[in-house]
């Protein structure tokens, strides 16, 4: 195997294309790419193609900049600390985004097709539900399903007769295959294996979906530990393009057995970003009033890292003021 392609976070970033299609690693608050969201956002990245499994924090940091023309996904939130998606809302009312709503189970099998290298994935999902309904399809509406796009299908499902037992209508769902998968990951190994802690979501499969792969690691680890115990890794490094090593570059989602969510952190940004005006003010003071990933923790500063840092046994926070019943 070769070495892995390390590159910095300035310099991932730079690789992004404006209308770009990119995919995500992660689930809402946790394992999310944000390091890399912030920098995209200090390079003025502009009308960005966005399809998740499901949005969370990164996606609204990333659309409440502006950067996000198309998304496709079926909720976007902060969980407990903000049930809503402002920017996204803000943006679909006024006409800037254009969202393409899928169920959750949809996203998935999507994301299934294009992993597998097939046009569509057949399936039952949420037959009978206004997602099918055309007057809903956005993509179409605004004439961006006539082929000009190689990322956009060309239908947004399709109905046909099962063949083979005669049981009824199928639904066939496209295949999605961004330009990027740019994932966060827990190790990289020397040469490009990877590996997350704790539950993995879809992240294998959006990477082998996209067409490249940006890994975003906490820690660069010899290839040889993570080889010997190859059923915790969730990919090999013929499938990673480009690996940048960045500590906290999850935050402020969390990373399970590094670092809690800053819950504090996503609740002032979810309030933030309830107006562009109030968007605009948190960013300045946290994405352009900082040059570098490194600031940015300087700004956080080592206190408030340092309480978020998991337990290395219990894989959570044990300084962190938890709820009680």
């Amino acid at each position: 195997m070769s070495k892995i392609n390390q590159i910095t976070l300035k310099e991932a970033a730079g690789l992004i294309k404006d209308g770009d299609m990119l995919s995500f690693s992660g689930f809402t608050i946790w394992r999310r790419p944000t390091a890399m969201i912030y920098e995209m956002i200090r390079q003025g990245k502009k009308n960005l193609h966005l399809f998740e499994v499901n949005g969370g924090t990164h996606s609204e940091i990333l659309i409440g900049a502006g950067c996000v023309k198309i998304w496709e996904s079926c909720w976007i939130g902060h969980e407990l600390y903000g049930k809503l998606g402002e920017s996204l809302a803000r943006g679909q009312v006024d006409g800037s985004i254009i969202v393409e709503d899928y169920s959750h189970a949809q996203c998935v099998a999507r994301q299934l097709a294009g992993a597998y290298g097939l046009p569509f994935f057949p399936t039952a999902l949420s037959m009978g539900t206004d997602i099918l309904n055309p007057k809903y399809d956005n993509l179409a509406k605004a004439g961006l399903r006539d082929g000009s796009n190689p990322k956009i299908p060309l239908k947004k499902y399709e109905m046909i007769h099962d063949p083979m037992y005669d049981k009824g209508e199928l639904l066939l769902i496209p295949a999605v295959n961004p330009d990027w998968a740019i994932v966060y990951a827990s190790q990289v190994g020397t040469e490009g294996t990877v590996r997350v802690f704790s539950q993995c979501y879809v992240d294998a499969e959006v990477i082998k979906a996209a067409d490249k792969v940006i890994v975003i690691a906490e820690e660069i680890v010899p290839d040889s530990y993570l080889r010997d115990d190859p059923a915790s890794n969730i990919a090999a490094g013929h499938a990673i393009d480009y690996v940048v090593q960045v500590p906290f570059g999850a935050h402020p989602t969390g990373s399970q057995f590094y670092y809690d969510c800053d819950a504090a952190f996503i609740r002032d940004f979810y309030s933030a970003s309830k107006s562009s005006d109030s968007y605009k003010k948190w960013a300045d003071e946290w994405i352009f009033g900082v040059s570098s990933h490194e600031e940015y923790l300087e700004k956080l500063g080592v206190n408030r890292l340092n309480a978020l840092k998991a337990n290395t046994v219990l894989g959570y926070s044990t300084n962190v003021k938890r709820g009680t019943r």
